[in-house]
């Protein structure tokens, strides 16, 4: 029984105190009521605070844009996350690419130079893959979750105490308002008393009656005069002791950004290592396939040549190009070279081919042969020997030889 009396208490006093901050807050919305402002170094604290908020939302969240463009795929890791529990490995897109370079290529054939570059880009695709899914992991552990943990740890716990500060200044401000009014009742009440009646004895004692309940009523507001000045000192005291505590962690803000700083350095150096992964990459994969002229011709027994853009820009530098182990990769300039004059050249085969007819030699991978020009013969074609074995050869399966 004493414990409901309690709680009934408990709950009428925390309504009266809920009453009490929504007349003061309305009070002040409505210009009737004085505002206690906190100070200038304590707002700009706040505001600080409130913009880091703001801007590491919208840093995080397009964070993940980046890291995974999928919005059903966020959705689905975000569902996991809360029910704690492990989202299912999933293959991304270079990986999906990859595995449908490799079929491709291998049922083309991997012998045929088509099916085997097919595969060679597949590979290149799954590796990149595999890089893509560690800059994600990477940058989830150094990144995104210490900027998650900000945003639900430590601003829950400033916007906490921020609110905190908001009631007990609410408290202070009503105080106030308390004391302003029992200070004014008690400067009524002695005006009232030394007011002098003059009239009829009836008049007069009838004005005395309802001067006494007056007077009575007033003086309640008089004794209210002390209790509002005592609980004006324990809400002063509460106001500035929550002050405290939230300049305090307010001013942690300071520390968060420098280790959000550390953790966006992480990012960045996660970026450059999977940037300079994927470069080498596709320099790897540069190399195997060689050195592409402007136009490529197709083994389907087709005639018609279809351009093919460079592999990488220029801006990937010389290197790519080099020649090396005494080799010279042909370019366009050494096949017209060789086209003009009557000599015969030695020709490393860059990739197997199969002849389409008798007038075509066959090619495997890494064999040297003889090739020379035939005059009136297509430009896209050598006639290349081997033994007593003579046909047309494909210039863009060549690397001349010095």
């Amino acid at each position: 029984m004493n414990i409901m009396d309690f709680n009934v208490k408990k709950l009428a006093a925390d309504a009266g105190t809920f009453l009490s901050r929504a007349v003061q807050f309305t009070e002040e919305k409505l210009g009737q009521a004085e505002k206690t402002e906190l100070d200038a170094h304590l707002e700009n604290l706040l505001s600080k605070a409130e913009c880091t908020k703001i801007w590491t939302e919208k840093i995080m969240k397009q964070t993940e844009v980046l890291l995974q463009p999928n919005p059903n795929a966020r959705i689905e890791e975000f569902v996991y996350e809360k029910l704690d529990r492990k989202a299912p490995s999933r293959i991304n897109n270079p990986e999906l690419l990859g595995q449908y370079m490799i079929d491709a290529g291998t049922e083309f054939g991997p012998g045929t130079a088509y099916g085997n570059a097919l595969i060679k880009c597949g590979e290149t695709q799954k590796r990149i893959g595999t890089a893509d899914r560690e800059l994600i992991q990477t940058s989830a552990l150094n990144f995104l979750t210490p900027l998650r943990n900000f945003i639900e740890g430590d601003y829950k716990t400033i916007a906490k105490e921020r609110k905190l500060l908001q009631n007990k200044r609410l408290d202070l401000d009503a105080a106030k308002t308390r004391l302003k009014k029992a200070k004014a009742a008690e400067t009524r009440n002695s005006q009232l008393n030394s007011a002098r009646l003059e009239g009829d004895n009836n008049m007069v004692n009838f004005s005395y009656m309802l001067n006494f309940l007056h007077v009575k009523w007033l003086k309640i507001w008089a004794e209210e005069v002390t209790k509002s000045e005592q609980e004006l000192r324990i809400t002063q005291s509460e106001f500035d002791r929550q002050a405290e505590i939230t300049r305090l962690l307010l001013e942690g803000i300071s520390s968060t950004h420098a280790h959000h700083l550390r953790c966006l350095n992480d990012f960045v150096e996660a970026q450059m290592t999977y940037y300079a992964q994927c470069y080498q990459y596709m320099l790897d994969l540069q190399k195997q396939l060689g050195s592409f002229p402007s136009n490529y011709l197709s083994n389907n027994n087709q005639t018609s040549v279809t351009p093919v853009p460079s592999v990488l820009p220029n801006a990937i530098g010389s290197s790519a190009m080099a020649s090396t182990s005494g080799l010279v990769i042909t370019s366009p300039s050494n096949l017209s070279d060789l086209k003009e004059c009557s000599g015969s050249r030695k020709a490393r085969v860059l990739y197997d081919y199969d002849a389409a007819n008798s007038t075509e030699l066959s090619l495997l991978a890494d064999e040297v042969i003889t090739v020379f020009s035939v005059v009136g013969m297509d430009s896209d074609w050598l006639m290349g020997e081997r033994g007593n074995q003579k046909g047309k050869v494909p210039i863009t399966y060549l690397e001349l030889l010095n």
